[in-house]
């Protein structure tokens, strides 16, 4: 998937470690919230399947700013920004 500087997304809210031994490099406080990619970094592999020794394929990396009062309730007015994988993140309309 190859998002657009601009787009609005939404972090997947799902919860693969509850599966088993995981590496996941997505905060839980993003999980299911919504966010706008500012930056395309380019292609890494994935460090989900690195931390295994698997072979990782290569994923589109991305920050993406959050306001801090979309994800906190006494948060302060701020911009968060954060790298995120192209596999936890969902394109919204």
């Amino acid at each position: 998937m190859t998002l657009d500087v601009g787009s609005r997304v939404r972090v997947d809210d799902r919860w693969p470690e509850r599966q088993g031994p995981a590496h996941i490099r997505t905060p839980h406080y993003l999980r299911g919230r919504r966010g706008k990619i500012v930056r395309y970094l380019g292609e890494f592999a994935d460090p989900e399947q690195l931390a295994f020794n698997r072979p990782a394929q290569r994923r589109a990396l991305y920050h993406v700013m959050f306001a801090s009062a979309d994800l906190w309730v006494d948060a302060e007015p701020a911009d968060i920004l954060v790298e995120i994988f192209d596999h936890w993140l969902v394109e919204e309309a």
